[in-house]
């Protein structure tokens, strides 16, 4: 959800066949950051690594949900700010690896108390992040508009979040609403960058951004399908 620092020819100036080429190549790599995810994530719940890692993260649940957030953001604003593509890569690799180390423990908790979770959550994630990013290339419609509201709500986020650290209290179902909200959001926001901002150059910027929105959204249906159960 960042901004290029430098002018470059935004994809919807491009030909047709360029667009089409430079959309192609965002989605493919949005797939591969899906597949690599759960290939690492299946590893290290496989490997026994997620039971380890889950005690002392979820002793710090509120500096996890902070990390995630704040993961997020910094490899985003990394992506967007290295030239080459190779560092692009670099960030996206970096990106994926941290959030399946972050998810580890929600998804050892998720699968040890409320088996089949897991799955609806992405179904439900999976089902949304394709209606969304339909409707965005369907209307064609510009929704950079969004960009002080999802600025905005990254920071009252990280302060509800910091707020519930200090004073103890919990975060609850509404704040798991309110964040799928905001990622459904983002996932507008970037769609519309995807077909009319970024430039040619940037697809696996645009792909890193595109995941950290559905990664979020992923998290938070998954938070909200556990509180059910």
């Amino acid at each position: 959800m960042q901004d290029n620092l430098s002018y470059q020819a935004p994809v919807a100036e491009l030909s047709v066949e360029d667009r089409s080429q430079f959309i192609w190549k965002c989605y493919a790599h949005l797939i591969g950051a899906i597949l690599a995810f759960a290939a690492i994530s299946a590893y290290l719940y496989s490997t026994g690594i997620s039971e380890r890692i889950a005690a002392p993260m979820l002793g710090n649940w509120f500096l996890v949900l902070g990390a995630f957030i704040l993961v997020g953001w910094g490899a985003s604003h990394t992506a967007h700010r290295v030239q080459s593509t190779a560092a692009q890569y670099a960030a996206l690799a970096v990106f994926v690896f941290a959030e399946a180390i972050i998810f580890a423990p929600l998804l050892f908790v998720a699968e040890l108390k409320a088996p089949g979770t897991i799955d609806s959550a992405a179904g439900v994630t999976v089902l949304g992040s394709v209606g969304l990013i339909a409707t965005a290339m369907i209307t064609r419609k510009d929704f950079s508009f969004l960009r002080g509201l999802l600025v905005w709500g990254f920071f009252i986020a990280i302060a509800i979040i910091i707020a519930g650290a200090l004073f103890g209290f919990a975060l609850g179902t509404w704040f798991s609403v309110a964040m799928i909200g905001f990622a459904g959001a983002a996932v507008l926001y970037d769609t519309s960058n995807i077909l009319h901002h970024y430039p040619q150059d940037k697809h696996v910027a645009a792909s890193l951004e595109l995941f950290a929105s559905i990664a979020l959204m992923f998290w938070y249906v998954l938070q909200l399908f556990m509180s059910r159960d």
